[in-house]
């Protein structure tokens, strides 16, 4: 089997998240969220993330970003994000046919945007020809794997705030982000202003299910029945509630998240070593994107797995996780030397 840098994804569950689904496997529950599992995890999110906050599970990072937007949003209005972010590219027009609202990308060159890119989108409000703005949308991690310092989002809530919007994060690689920053999740998202979070785990070792977390109580009021609505209520929630509970215990997702995030930091050096590969973004999290030679990249897709991210430039996508080896990096390295 090929070694796979295509996505993290593609690595497994973590063992202490195997084992608490296993143990919540061991009996009876109530279903639909009435279960003691979810009870506890209510609770952890609300350590985590302030008291405030409300959470929900959904099955995948689809629902929980379309979802989140639809909470927030009528369809007459407007959501503000990166041409590179994962509802404007990955989501299959999902959160327009859901929301029913327009989405609005800007181009960034390192996939975040900035309050003076969002102004260029802030007029038309109470024009019944426009559609109205009401939400910026960032990616945390980007998808080019940047990280937004709390500065950077803070200064978008505030803008947001402004302008009576809300500032929601897509946070599938939150972990990683925050790894990365040395901050706390309430430090990264909470304190900074944010309004809504969708917040991943299968991307570092979780198995299925994302968290929808509102940071203002009355966003979340009519939320159980816009989940319903959309099928994504899961009956037998207790199973993605036992995977957070082993994934905050002793901020396992932080012992994850910053091996991924090391492992892509010395894959990284490694490339440095072949002067025919050029690294094209800052390795801040646990992504890396490099140029190379198209005929290079076409053998060595032969030996392992990876995505071509930009065709024209022949730009690849290399992701690291909880998984990841020095030694699989160390094969990979020596395979694309060899075919030098």
């Amino acid at each position: 089997m090929k070694l796979s840098f295509g996505s993290d994804n593609h690595s497994g569950i973590h063992p202490q998240i195997l084992e608490s689904i296993k143990q919540a496997s061991s009996n009876f529950a109530p279903a639909y969220g009435d279960d003691a599992y979810t009870q506890e995890v209510e609770q952890l999110f609300k350590t985590e993330f302030g008291p405030n906050a409300s959470v929900f599970f959904v099955f995948n990072g689809t629902g929980a970003n379309v979802l989140c937007l639809k909470a927030l949003t009528q369809s007459y209005h407007s959501i503000i994000c990166a041409d590179s972010s994962h509802i404007q590219l990955d989501e299959c027009g999902a959160p327009e046919r859901f929301t029913g609202c327009k989405l609005i990308d800007i181009p960034t060159p390192d996939g975040k945007l900035t309050p003076d890119m969002v102004k260029t989108e802030l007029y038309g409000f109470g024009d019944q020809h426009h559609a109205q703005p009401k939400v910026i949308s960032i990616s945390q991690s980007t998808e080019f794997g940047t990280v937004y310092t709390p500065q950077e989002i803070a200064a978008l809530a505030e803008l947001a705030h402004q302008h009576h919007m809300y500032l929601h994060v897509d946070g599938s690689r939150l972990a990683n982000a925050a790894a990365f920053s040395g901050v706390s999740f309430k430090g990264l998202i909470t304190d900074t202003g944010v309004d809504a979070l969708s917040f991943g785990g299968t991307k570092n070792g979780m198995l299925l299910g994302e968290a929808v977390v509102f940071l203002r109580p009355e966003l979340a009021e009519n939320f159980r029945f816009i989940r319903k609505q959309a099928m994504q209520l899961f009956s037998k929630s207790r199973f993605i509630a036992a995977q957070y509970i082993a994934y905050f215990h002793e901020q396992l997702w932080k012992q994850t998240a910053s091996h991924a995030n090391m492992m892509a930091a010395y894959m990284a050096s490694r490339l440095k070593e072949v002067s025919e590969v050029t690294i094209t973004h800052k390795v801040e999290s646990n992504a890396i994107f490099a140029t190379l030679p198209r005929n290079l990249c076409d053998k060595l897709l032969e030996k392992h797995l990876f995505y071509i991210w930009d065709e024209d430039i022949c730009q690849v996508r290399l992701m690291c996780s909880f998984s990841t080896t020095k030694e699989d990096i160390d094969i990979f390295i020596s395979d694309l030397k060899s075919l030098i």
